[in-house]
């Protein structure tokens, strides 16, 4: 068999092509499949998480700022960790961006502050002077649609097998329960409080102490979360 094949040059070549290309699919499909599966510790966003998500895809957030820290040392310097794959498990749909306008946001929940949000949603230029980013003020006196984001959680649960309902860390707890409508809106009234907590707005404060949940405080939530 050996020998036919060193007689003919086109064959040898072919036959060897394909043993690397099998070989190299052996090796290169498993880690692909681990890369892909969530980080340790990776948990699906939140309702009001997601609620904040809906928001900063309907304001076109991912239009100037990246979620994607490349391998080089200029952005790990800057942004923190280079970004891995299994981080965006739960991400429907990604958002990694092409555009910097703004700086990149996937690790903000790092070093950015609950308050400063706040008050850079307000007014940008204040906190940085020269940006060029608008104002959203009208997310202080908006309220979320809880329903639309209550529906995502619900649809990627079923369709997608999102794990909403179970122990993700094996200690016996749910990390992000779903449950009915009514139980969903009292989970993210409370995830919204312990993020009003740490604010001096008093209008936004007042809002949430009254059921409300202003679109600003699940903008900040999502944005808590990029971590």
């Amino acid at each position: 068999m050996f020998h036919w094949l060193e007689q003919r040059p086109f064959f040898f070549a072919v036959a060897v092509f394909i043993i690397i290309a099998f070989a190299g699919v052996i090796e290169v499909i498993p880690d692909f499949a681990k890369e892909s599966r969530p980080i340790v510790g990776a948990k699906p966003y939140t309702i009001l998480q997601l609620a904040g998500r809906q928001i900063y895809i309907h304001e076109d957030c991912n239009a100037c700022h990246s979620q994607l820290i490349r391998p080089f040392k200029s952005e790990t310097d800057r942004y923190g960790m280079y970004s891995l794959s299994g981080e965006y498990a739960y991400d429907r749909p990604f958002l990694w961006g092409s555009e910097r306008q703004g700086p990149d946001l996937h690790r903000v929940g790092n070093y950015r502050t609950t308050d400063w949000n706040m008050n850079h949603m307000w007014n940008p230029s204040a906190l940085v002077p020269g940006s060029i980013m608008p104002s959203y003020k009208d997310m202080y006196s908006q309220d979320i649609d809880f329903g639309t984001a209550y529906a995502e959680a619900y649809t990627v649960k079923k369709v997608f097998s999102t794990p909403y309902d179970k122990d993700l860390n094996g200690n016996g707890k749910i990390d992000v329960p779903l449950g009915s409508y009514s139980n969903a809106k009292k989970l993210a009234l409370q995830e919204a409080m312990v993020i009003t907590a740490d604010i001096k707005n008093k209008k936004i404060k007042e809002a949430v102490a009254e059921g409300k949940i202003p679109q600003i405080v699940a903008l900040i939530a999502y944005l808590n979360s990029l971590k």
